[in-house]
């Protein structure tokens, strides 16, 4: 049982900047929203670490691919993928992501998740226009070979 009685959504989440960018450019591409992807990987991916593979793979591929070594990473891209696909994490992820991340950190990646989810059925309804500079889903196209 999850004592999650006493959460509070704040600003101060538990993932690290590479795990909420993950889950946060993941989000957006599944909800094909270029904007809002497009402005989190001009500012932050770079500062997260992401390389061009991984982030062509958070846009046009999947856990599977090799640029994710990380069991954990690949988990996040996992996690977003079923809440996407099924408003829902099965048993079996489940217990895989909760052997690598606590309950907070789980209930914080949730969350943000389903926020980006919001922002982005919102900037993608409003035909927010991309930012000057930003990246293109395009812009991102898996390397050949």
């Amino acid at each position: 049982m999850h004592e999650w009685g006493r959460y509070e959504l704040g600003r101060r989440l538990t993932p690290s900047l590479r795990e909420r960018e993950i889950v946060i450019d993941r989000t957006c591409a599944r909800c094909g929203c270029e904007y809002e992807w497009g402005v989190h990987v001009m500012t932050f991916a770079g500062k997260a670490g992401l390389t061009h593979e991984q982030t062509a793979s958070l846009v046009h591929g999947g856990p599977g691919d090799l640029c994710w070594t990380s069991e954990r990473e690949r988990l996040l891209i996992l996690a977003v993928d079923a809440l996407h696909e099924h408003s829902d994490i099965d048993d079996a992820l489940w217990t895989r992501l909760a052997a690598s991340f606590d309950d907070l950190r789980i209930l914080d990646l949730l969350l943000l998740c389903g926020w980006y989810h919001a922002v982005s059925f919102a900037a993608r309804a409003a035909r927010v226009p991309h930012e000057p500079g930003a990246p293109r889903f395009a812009d991102v196209l898996p390397s050949a070979g």
